[in-house]
């Protein structure tokens, strides 16, 4: 255990949950449900209230890919493959990277038909996704342009739900409402609209969290944002992971909250294992308790809770004194009488 009152690493964390549950920590499947269980509780903490945590915020800028639209293409009706004329379609741009990359869209000769880069061949060939259906096109104009980008590696959700950018000149909506609005996307512009998807898995486990712009950008625009990082475990040496692995690990909550960690983990071993209410509810109090505390815990020149009252009535009645058929006098009594209206 650590000397002081709050365990400070993944080791002082399972000792102290063994101990309030008087476990054997001899047993290693006892400690490595310890293990577990610690975990479970840091992520609980962070579920739905990660926003409130300020050790918890990420910033990051996203650089757009500017359109590409040099050069001619050539396809024929049922092709996958689009030839170039004049196209750097592989060559690096002034941003370090290819002017067409796999995952980018191609739109071809004004057709409202989007087509996906899934292969890179040449500086003058690809390969793209669905087939091209229209009539055959020789030496046509096309754009090629890139709507969704990778998020930050640790990104768990977004720190605002209602902009994804620190400008606030982009508004974050749902995906099904973003694919039901903009149902093709092809008209390029300065993006105003964005939603949070998740990427099918490729070549590990990893989610891949992306962003989709509406209008796809057709410059390069470095856009910041602000999320709520899903790495929740530090190593001594100071990197950032997902959960706590070594004895030595620390969890990014600061130190004097990390207790409770310790007792939503009790609550759910006495409840799991014990089949004990009584101690479960008893913990749980325990650390909504610290939560509570956690949650209002103000930084300098965080925001102070406030109590605001309604006074749209009020502004509009002063606004407009006379309004609704009330006169500037009155011959009668109104004024001193208790009105409800």
């Amino acid at each position: 255990m650590a000397t002081t009152n709050h365990p400070k690493t993944f080791s002082d964390l399972y000792t102290a949950l063994l101990n309030n549950v008087r476990a054997d920590s001899s047993v290693t499947t006892i400690v490595n449900e310890a293990k577990r269980m610690i975990n479970s509780a840091l992520h609980d903490m962070h579920i739905s209230n990660g926003e409130h945590f300020p050790w918890a915020h990420r910033r990051d800028n996203l650089v757009t890919q500017p359109k590409y639209t040099t050069g001619t293409i050539t396809i024929e009706q049922g092709a996958a493959t689009a030839l170039g004329t004049s196209t750097l379609w592989n060559t690096n741009n002034n941003f370090s990277v290819a002017n067409v990359r796999v995952g980018g869209k191609l739109s071809i000769a004004g057709s409202p038909n989007v087509h996906e880069v899934t292969v890179m061949v040449s500086d003058t060939a690809v390969i793209f996704t669905p087939i091209f259906v229209d009539e055959d096109v020789s030496a046509e104009s096309y754009t090629y342009f890139e709507d969704e980008y990778a998020l930050a590696s640790d990104f768990l959700r977004p720190l605002d739900f209602r902009f994804f950018n620190t400008d606030r000149t982009i508004e974050l909506i749902g995906e099904g409402k973003f694919r039901a609005t903009f149902p093709r996307n092809n008209i390029t512009g300065k993006p105003i609209v964005a939603a949070i998807f998740d990427k099918s898995f490729s070549g590990s486990a990893a989610p891949r969290r992306r962003i989709l712009f509406h209008r796809p950008p057709d410059e390069a625009y470095i856009i910041p944002y602000t999320y709520v990082t899903a790495s929740l475990g530090v190593t001594s040496a100071g990197a950032e992971q997902t959960e706590l692995s070594s004895d030595t690990d620390e969890p990014i909550v600061p130190l004097r909250y990390r207790m409770a960690i310790v007792h939503k983990a009790a609550a759910q071993w006495y409840l799991e294992r014990r089949n004990d209410v009584q101690r479960s509810t008893a913990n749980e109090a325990l650390y909504q308790n610290i939560l509570g505390k956690l949650v209002t815990d103000i930084e300098v020149g965080g925001d102070m809770p406030q109590i605001r009252p309604r006074r749209g009535g009020y502004v509009r009645k002063a606004e407009r004194p006379y309004s609704a058929g009330r006169g500037r006098y009155t011959s009668g009594t109104a004024f001193d009488e208790m009105r409800d209206d």
